[in-house]
Order: C-alpha cells, then sequence, then structure tokens
C-alpha cells in the first residue's frame, strides 16, 4: 500500500505544479549571441536531506561542466552562470524553486534535478512554461507517460530498463551457477522500484524463486527488521533498490545479522564510490553489484577532459552522478549549439528529438517522449575500486568475481 500511495502523491504533485504560481515568461529576452550578459541555466537540487549525498555529487557536475564551456569560450559566445537552489529532498520546495528560477531569478535554461522522485514535480513546472527540461537522474517510466514535449533524460536507459543487462546474465548462467532464491527490498521511489521490479520479472521468468519482497518507507532509518525477514528465508542472492542512505543502512544491518547472501546487487548506492565504500567499509564491498552510466576508464568523447578538470577541481575520480550531471549539461549544450540560439525553446526539444549527441556516457538517443534509447554497464567492487563487467565488450577486468564476499579483499 505504500507504494501506491506514494505513486498517488506524486502524480498529485506533478499535476498541481503545473498549476502553481502561474505561469512565467521564458527566461532572458536576449537571443543567442546576440548579447554580452552571461545566458543563465538554473536548477534545483538535493543539496540537504534524503538525497544529499548524489545531489551534491549532481552540483559537482555542473559546476565541471560550467568550468569547461567558460574554459572554452562559453555558449554562443557568453559565459554560462549556473543559478542552484537547494530543494532540501522535498517535492514542495522543487516545485517552488523552479517556478522561481523562472520568473524571479530570469534563467534562460532550465536543468534538472536529481531523482524522479523530484523530477516528476519539477519537469511539470518546465512543461507548463514551455521550458527545455534536461535532467541527469529521474529513469520512472511515469516520467515519460505524461505526453510531455520538453523532457529529456540523459542516461542510456529508464528505471525499468537499468538493471536488465545483470537480470538477463543472472538469468543465462548454467543451473548450477544461477542462485536459486531471490529477496527482493526497495525503497518506495519511483527509480529504484522498476528497476528492481524489472530484474525480478526475467529471473522469475528463468526459474529463480522470489522468497521475499518489501517495500520500504523513504525516510526508514532502521533496516533489522526486513534483513531478519530475508534471513529468515535464505535467499541466494538479494536484489535492493536503494538511493545511498538506505543502501548504506541496509548493508550494516546485513552485517550486523551475520547474513551474507551469495548475491548483493544494489541500485545507485554502490556508485558512489570512496562515499559507499568508506559508509560501508572497504572490506565488505568485494562483489557487491550495480548498474552504472558512466565509466573513468571509458574512452568516450571528452571523457579523459572531464575526468582530469574533475579531479583538479575536487580531488579523486568522479562519481557517477557527477558524471551525469555533466552529461546533462553536454546535451544541454548540444541542442542550443546545434539551433543556434535560446529563443526557441520548442526548436531546442525538436533538434534532441532528431539528433543523437555524443556525451562523455557515450551517444545518447531519444523516443520522441524524452526516454532514452540504450543500456547500462554494470559495474562491480573488485579489490579497493569498481571495474565494469557487462556487457562483456565494455569490461575493464577480465574477472567477475563470483558473488558478495564481505570481509574479503576491499581495501
Amino acid at each position: 500500500m505504500q507504494k501506491v500511495a506514494a505513486s498517488r502523491r506524486i502524480q498529485a504533485l506533478a499535476v498541481s505544479s503545473l498549476l502553481a504560481l502561474g505561469v512565467a515568461g521564458c527566461g532572458g529576452d536576449d537571443a543567442g549571441g546576440q548579447s554580452d550578459d552571461p545566458i543563465k541555466i538554473g536548477s534545483s537540487l538535493p543539496l540537504t536531506g534524503e538525497f544529499s549525498q548524489p545531489g551534491k555529487a549532481a552540483e559537482q557536475g555542473y559546476e565541471v561542466w560550467q568550468a569547461m564551456v567558460n574554459e572554452d569560450g562559453g555558449l554562443l559566445g557568453r559565459d554560462v552562470e549556473m543559478v542552484i537552489k537547494d530543494d532540501a529532498s522535498n517535492q514542495n520546495t522543487i516545485v517552488a524553486d523552479y517556478n522561481a528560477l523562472i520568473s524571479q531569478d530570469k534563467v534562460d535554461l532550465l536543468i534538472g534535478s536529481y531523482s524522479s522522485l523530484l523530477n516528476l514535480p519539477a519537469s511539470s513546472v518546465a512543461e507548463r512554461n514551455q521550458m527545455l527540461f534536461v535532467e541527469p537522474a529521474g529513469g520512472s517510466p511515469e516520467m515519460f507517460s505524461r505526453g510531455f514535449k520538453y523532457l529529456f533524460f540523459t542516461q542510456q536507459a529508464t528505471a525499468d530498463k537499468n538493471s536488465l543487462v545483470f537480470a538477463e546474465w543472472v538469468a543465462n548462467l548454467p543451473e548450477g551457477e544461477r542462485p536459486k532464491t531471490a529477496a527482493y527490498p526497495t525503497i518506495d521511489d519511483p527509480f529504484a522500484t522498476p528497476s528492481v521490479e524489472g530484474v525480478r520479472k526475467v529471473l522469475e521468468k528463468a526459474g529463480v524463486e522470489t522468497v521475499y519482497r518489501e517495500t520500504y518507507a523513504i525516510d526508514t532509518k532502521n533496516f533489522d527488521t526486513i534483513v531478519n525477514g530475508m534471513k529468515a528465508k535464505s535467499p541466494e542472492l538479494v536484489v535492493h533498490g536503494a538511493v545511498f542512505e538506505d543502501g548504506v543502512g541496509m548493508v550494516r544491518s546485513m552485517l550486523k545479522a551475520d547474513f551474507k547472501p551469495k548475491w548483493l546487487y544494489q541500485t545507485t548506492a554502490p556508485s558512489l564510490g570512496a562515499q559507499y565504500a568508506k559508509a560501508v567499509g572497504p572490506e565488505n564491498t568485494e562483489g557487491i553489484m550495480f548498474a552504472i552510466s558512466h565509466a573513468p576508464q571509458a574512452k568516450t568523447p571528452g571523457n579523459e577532459e572531464f575526468v582530469a578538470k574533475y579531479k583538479e577541481m575536487f580531488d579523486g575520480l568522479p562519481p557517477e552522478d557527477a558524471a551525469d550531471g555533466f552529461a546533462a549539461g553536454q546535451v544541454l549544450q548540444a541542442a542550443v549549439e546545434g539551433v543556434g540560439s535560446i529563443d526557441d525553446q520548442a526548436a531546442l526539444a525538436e533538434w534532441l528529438r532528431d539528433n543523437p549527441v555524443e556525451t562523455i556516457l557515450g551517444e545518447l538517443k531519444w523516443n520522441k517522449d524524452g526516454s532514452p534509447i540504450g543500456e547500462f554497464l554494470i559495474g562491480q567492487w573488485q579489490g579497493d575500486g569498481v571495474e565494469f563487467v557487462l556487457p562483456e565488450e565494455f569490461a575493464t577486468s577480465d574477472k567477475l568475481v563470483q558473488g558478495w564476499t564481505p570481509g574479503g579483499a576491499g581495501g
């Protein structure tokens, strides 16, 4: 029932945001390169609250993109100025923020927030104001069922397809290696839930028995009851729909209960790199698998320069959400340069529907509804870092660790 209630709350907020605070005019008054003023690009990110870890990473990605664009002469010959607000991971706040960005800050362009939960209402504000909305995160299928014309998701696939490469790999393992039972705990989140459900459907069809399913509230902090419930069923595989804090909390509870299934797969949380390893203990990451959009080692156009600039600005390798933010900037930039102006937002959207864009995530292209066409990489923690293990043609390691071994080689 939690899941249904949350979905209804999201739908209500998405509709209400269409009507909220009136209709503001689009951005600045000057076209393309006909002004010396900066091009103002507005976003509201969860810099505090439940989604603050990935939200801060997305902000870093935007900042790296802004720095590199300005160092290269700007956008249409004008500097880029990012205007970023903190929505505190709150759906009501983000509606007010995007309305303020349009009506008060007079931004020329919009760029998205982090998570489907926040981008559902935020994208409604953009649609109502007929402004392009390029989002770095927010792959819930619900995002693309509303007939929006200005919404584009800049990762490789929607949430329901996010983990299919992993699911199909497990389903095609030899019978003696394939897990026979699986558990599916998930946060009540419009991205995590369809991702987990996509895996479950594939694995059940392959004969993997579901022995545990549970959807928990977004503000859950104690996972002991869920872990004890899973442990009682002894699943060989746990597929956990997580964001960040709950992903960490679940692993900690599993370790406390000495519940160590053969396989552990989580959404989102393990992609936060060093932050995740520090939170769960580097020695406990070995073998954990997850879907990921970006590889620092990838030979995609501009990736080497992005990784170097990120290291210069923030020290270390970029987390996935920073790369996604940067890629969203690349997509927005491609549309503006393709059209040659920021005057006509409908033309920007139409350009993206008609043209693929080369990004640090690889080539991105979209269906008419703004949903992407592609597939994710599957990463695995090995030793003190992440290797990309699936699909095989993109693997950065010639081995795939057979299962989760907490207390193992990590660190």
